[in-house]
């Protein structure tokens, strides 16, 4: 398992911390409430998946500061730690020695693979999980009984990531035309360009080219040559971070004139990229999950984990309120037995958070008060353009020249 970030380790020593390897080795304790964190912290998408994992450690050390789990007597949370390390098989192993260990529920997986996987392997045993990242719709829309995502997922978010760019554009006097969608080709690459491409030509947009590339990708030149050739106005981004990064970089370096860029749930798009690319970030837009910039709790929250030394990132609200979402069941449930928690989860009106959406109600699993937003890097930060009630700042588009 790679080095966990400083944050991480800490929080495993105050918050109890089974983690697993090979041979799972289970650790009793007394009053305690095993939870599963399945994620990548080790291969491509490693950074990421820390992130996730670190902000269910702080949710758990915050819930266990505050009194642990009040209606099952004071009980603690302990955190049960798997490295998938981007691999469905082994995140679905993880799943199955976790259930013989004792786990009450799940949380992860940050990619939809995984996350694929493991709800599969969850579903065997009926154990409740609570996904954080992952937007693959096919994640909620198999019919498993088990499964909770209080986050948007893909078809949801492509229409408002559609409404917000047409807002944009149209209040710009419509400069985009044409786009070309470069997307890596795993589940969630693949799904979310896709369902993009049917959705532009019905807010006027031409789609001239998908072009997908595998994870990792270590150069892009050919695929910004395919690029420059199509002339789009627009070029739409999904990748995880280091190919979000990259492309975002040979664009520029290429030279390659745009009206902008846009990504659903752009991988890379974060205040680490800002400010150590600000030539390359500056007025990229994405349509992603942030916090409502005018609660002041998120911005507290902001604060917190920036003074822990970590950039802020949208894993540290995933994480976060993915375990806080499964607590809450808990305490409502008064049990930890699985039918009750499910039931739980289903009747949730969860709102115990600073994200811009509407009330919490669960549909086979998903949340349809849940919404992503339209970003823009502006000055070396992260700032809300759509929608308009938790804007704080107007959108730079087009894009100047380079």
């Amino acid at each position: 398992m790679a080095d966990m970030p400083p944050l991480t380790r800490r929080l495993a020593l105050a918050g109890g911390v089974a983690t697993l390897a090979a041979p799972l080795v289970a650790r009793a304790q007394t009053a305690t409430i095993k939870l599963g964190l399945i994620h990548p912290v080790t291969g491509a998408v490693a950074a990421a998946g820390q992130r996730c994992r670190m902000s269910a450690q702080l949710a758990i050390a915050d819930i266990n500061d505050a009194g642990g789990i009040k209606s099952l007597g004071g009980a603690k949370l302990e955190a049960m730690l798997g490295d998938a390390q981007g691999r469905p098989e082994i995140a679905a192993s993880l799943v199955d020695q976790m259930a013989e260990a004792g786990v009450a529920g799940f949380t992860g997986c940050f990619a939809s693979a995984l996350g694929l996987a493991a709800t599969q392997a969850a579903a065997k045993y009926m154990l409740p999980f609570s996904i954080d990242s992952g937007i693959a719709d096919s994640i909620t829309t198999r019919g498993l009984k088990n499964v909770f995502r209080l986050f948007p997922n893909a078809t949801g978010t492509n229409n408002d990531a559609m409404a917000a760019l047409d807002s944009i554009n149209k209040k710009a006097g419509s400069p985009v035309k044409s786009a070309v969608l470069v997307h890596e080709d795993s589940e969630f690459g693949t799904s979310t360009a896709k369902l993009a491409a049917s959705l532009l030509p019905k807010i006027g947009i031409e789609v001239k080219a998908l072009i997908p590339h595998a994870t990792p990708t270590r150069d892009f030149t050919n695929v910004v040559l395919r690029i420059k050739s199509e002339k789009p106005d627009l070029v739409m981004i999904s990748d995880y971070e280091n190919e979000y990064v990259l492309l975002a970089r040979t664009l520029v370096q290429q030279r390659v004139e745009l009206a902008g860029t846009y990504s659903i749930s752009g991988g890379g798009f974060n205040l680490k990229f800002a400010k150590e690319a600000p030539d390359v970030a500056e007025n990229m837009m994405d349509f992603n999950h942030w916090y409502n910039p005018k609660n002041p709790r998120a911005l507290e929250y902001r604060k917190r984990i920036e003074g822990l030394g970590q950039v802020f990132t949208w894993e540290y609200l995933f994480g976060y309120f993915a375990v806080r979402l499964l607590a809450d069941a808990w305490e409502r449930a008064g049990s930890t037995d699985k039918e009750k928690t499910i039931a739980a989860l289903n009747a949730s009106t969860f709102d115990d958070f600073w994200l811009p959406y509407g009330p919490t109600k669960f549909t086979d699993g998903q949340n349809s008060g849940a919404h992503a937003v339209a970003l823009q890097i502006q000055k070396g930060d992260m700032k809300v353009i759509r929608p308009e009630e938790y804007a704080d700042a107007q959108p730079v588009f087009p894009r100047p020249k380079i």
